[in-house]
């Protein structure tokens, strides 16, 4: 049964944006080039909504049984409203931003899916307190917007969104977590469909409707998926979403070293330093692609090992992160402290050996 529901997911989503196309052009959901774009042309977005749709099929089908599952269509509900809205009027970040809150705060107060303590590797706990609700909304709307501010460059969302999701689907068959498994394989398949027009060149974008769904989503069932709340419980969704938190954590520490507000946008996200690096536009995707996938098998490594070797595992993927950095000048062109280091030691090395 779940085999055939994820085919009729794949097929809904493959049949329904062409409609979804014309009712974007229709309305007046379209994106046009600006000096931030990529593209040259008027695209129409609301893509997400084949998303969702497909999404909802599936749940109506495979009926899953979870105590979690109203909070979380009830969120999901206001999260594609709030998409809608802006693929339509282009709304400004703080009303969008309400939006986020309020389907963070149904998830999180309605299905009680606060994260209430933490067990410490070595023994302990930190218990939230009163910090539980606030802090896992903070998770909710961090990764909604990570997701949405990766959402630069055809298939890019799309493609990230269905990585992280077949990553947390397998995680979740590992752990026996049936609910996780079904929603994110769904979900995954609707996205897999959906680059079918979406992927570069692309035939129309998934706008705000799609990104805030998946990144909603995304954050959702990793919060779910590894609830037992340990320390590694608690890291692994950050290295299967490495790459649009990463993505996220550095355009604000860029946008606060250049004294612009955190909500401003710019041309210095990820895939505009590979596309700037001499990366075309499928490479750069594709490369992307890759990073999240060699995130997603970390995740795996980091679940199964040891203590120390999670830790390395850690060491090794901060390391990776910033000499990729500092090498495409992901917070500015001359940040490169550790390739210096690294430059300066093979001097002296090359100096003691003369």
């Amino acid at each position: 049964m779940l085999y055939l529901t994820l085919l009729v997911c794949f097929l809904s989503v493959f049949l329904l944006t062409p409609l979804i196309k014309k009712l974007a052009f229709k309305v007046g959901a379209t994106d046009k080039p600006g000096s931030r774009k990529v593209h040259q042309q008027i695209m129409p977005r609301l893509g997400g909504l084949a998303i969702y749709i497909s999404f909802l099929i599936g749940i109506l089908i495979l009926q899953p049984d979870d105590r979690y599952h109203l909070p979380i269509l009830i969120g999901s509900i206001i999260i594609i409203l709030t998409g809608i809205y802006d693929d339509l009027k282009e709304i400004s970040p703080k009303t969008k931003l309400v939006g986020q809150i309020a389907a963070a705060f149904v998830v999180v107060v309605m299905g009680d899916m606060g994260v209430k303590f933490i067990n410490l590797p070595f023994g302990g706990e930190i218990h939230l307190g009163y910090f539980s609700i606030p802090l896992t909304m903070i998770w909710i709307i961090g990764i909604t917007n990570a997701i949405n501010l990766i959402d630069g460059l055809d298939g890019l969302a799309a493609g990230v969104s269905s990585i992280a999701l077949l990553t947390i689907a397998g995680m979740a068959f590992v752990m026996v977590n049936s609910y996780v498994f079904i929603v994110a394989l769904i979900v995954a398949v609707a996205s897999i469909g959906f680059l079918f027009f979406n992927f570069y060149p692309a035939k129309i974008f998934m706008g705000d409707t799609g990104a805030l769904f998946l990144g909603y989503i995304i954050a959702v069932l990793s919060l779910l998926g590894f609830k037992n709340v340990t320390f590694i419980s608690l890291v692994i969704p950050v290295i299967i979403l490495g790459v649009p938190i990463s993505d996220t954590f550095f355009a604000i520490v860029r946008r606060k070293l250049n004294k612009q507000p955190v909500s401003s946008s710019d041309k210095s996200h990820l895939h505009h330093c590979l596309l700037r690096s001499g990366f075309s536009h499928r490479q750069a995707v594709l490369l992307i692609y890759v990073m999240s996938a060699i995130f997603g098998l970390a995740a795996f490594i980091f679940s199964q090992a040891t203590v120390w070797g999670s830790l390395f595992v850690i060491v090794a993927l901060v390391i990776s992160i910033e000499i990729i950095v500092e090498k495409i000048g992901l917070i500015k062109e001359d940040y490169k402290p550790l390739l210096n280091f690294f430059v300066k030691g093979i001097k002296l090395v090359n100096i003691k050996d003369r």
